[in-house]
């Protein structure tokens, strides 16, 4: 199957995460801050990534908007996976390059509707 970056600071969200990806036949790879994130993706170009928000240094929207403009990665769809859920933050979200947006705690059937979907672009 695909092989899924995860970016967030949280263990616990990290841990939920990777057994929906895992439980479905994907690969992870782990970044623990949205700088990390940002190396991970250029090094070893995952095919998606799902971004938390709320992070030390780096946050979520400037990982996103980094790895989104960067030609080197630019191609690798981003979901937001985050627990702030204003429609300002969606939007936003979408303007620094994320593919999709997902609100936290996240089902596993959501989760996995939505990464086919961008997985197929």
């Amino acid at each position: 199957m695909a092989r899924i970056l995860i970016v967030d600071d949280s263990p616990t969200e990290m841990y939920k995460l990777t057994e929906m990806l895992e439980k479905n036949g994907h690969t992870v790879l782990k970044a623990e801050n949205g700088a990390n994130g940002v190396a991970l993706a250029v090094q070893e170009k995952p095919d998606a990534v799902l971004m938390d928000i709320v992070m030390p240094g780096v946050n979520g929207f400037q990982a996103t908007r980094q790895l989104s403009k960067n030609p080197e990665t630019s191609h690798i769809p981003i979901i937001i996976v985050t627990t702030k859920d204003q429609e300002t933050d969606k939007v936003w979200g979408k303007r620094q390059g994320a593919s999709d947006y997902l609100v936290k705690p996240v089902e596993e059937d959501a989760l996995i509707k939505v990464l086919d979907g961008v997985l197929k672009g």
